[in-house]
């Protein structure tokens, strides 16, 4: 069965360097932009609303990622946006939301419709983020429901920019190594 597929005529889009592990399946109007590691058993689904991700972000593990319809109340829906640079810890279910740039959502994270994360923000393991909140630049949340903690020190902020690199090598040694086989 392919792990890429089709749905209702719309192809996810695939930059270049991206790895997809076979086990993970991307479905219907998706963009993963340069660089972008896709993990085993990742589910993004791209049905209803469309899905981007931008360069160097990996979605590790287990995690969902999908849409939410537009409806007459919302006639846009939800679509799923992530910025450059986001790591996305396993398991995390990220819904109908706005991720920026140097983000990093932990472990079994939920983040819903309507929700905003901005630039360099770190969110816990196993937070929970309510529809449509808001995280402002440069803290770390966590809890249920994500409350702001504190600020974010340099060192986390160094980390941010860091952790997608560490990513994009290992997503070249995956790659590579498939290729030797």
């Amino acid at each position: 069965m392919n792990h890429i597929r089709t749905y209702k005529g719309q192809q996810p889009n695939i930059g270049n360097h991206v790895y997809i592990d076979l086990s993970a399946v991307v479905i219907g109007v998706v963009e993963l932009a340069d660089d972008v590691s896709i993990w085993p058993h990742v589910v993004i689904r791209g049905d209803v609303n469309y899905i981007q991700i931008g360069k160097r972000t990996n979605i590790q593990d287990g995690s969902v990622l999908h849409v939410a319809r537009p409806t007459p109340n919302n006639p846009q829906g939800y679509p799923l946006i992530i910025g450059d640079d986001v790591t996305v810890g396993h398991k995390a279910m990220l819904h109908g939301c706005v991720i920026d740039h140097h983000v990093l959502i932990g472990m079994g994270a939920i983040l819903l419709d309507g929700v905003k994360i901005e630039d360099y923000v770190i969110v816990g393991a196993g937070a929970l983020v309510p529809p449509g909140k808001v995280l402002t630049s440069g803290y770390l949340y966590h809890g249920n429901p994500a409350r702001q903690i504190r600020s974010l020190t340099s060192s986390e902020r160094e980390m941010l920019e860091r952790s997608s690199e560490h990513y994009v090598r290992l997503k070249n040694e995956y790659t590579n190594e498939m290729c030797s086989d």
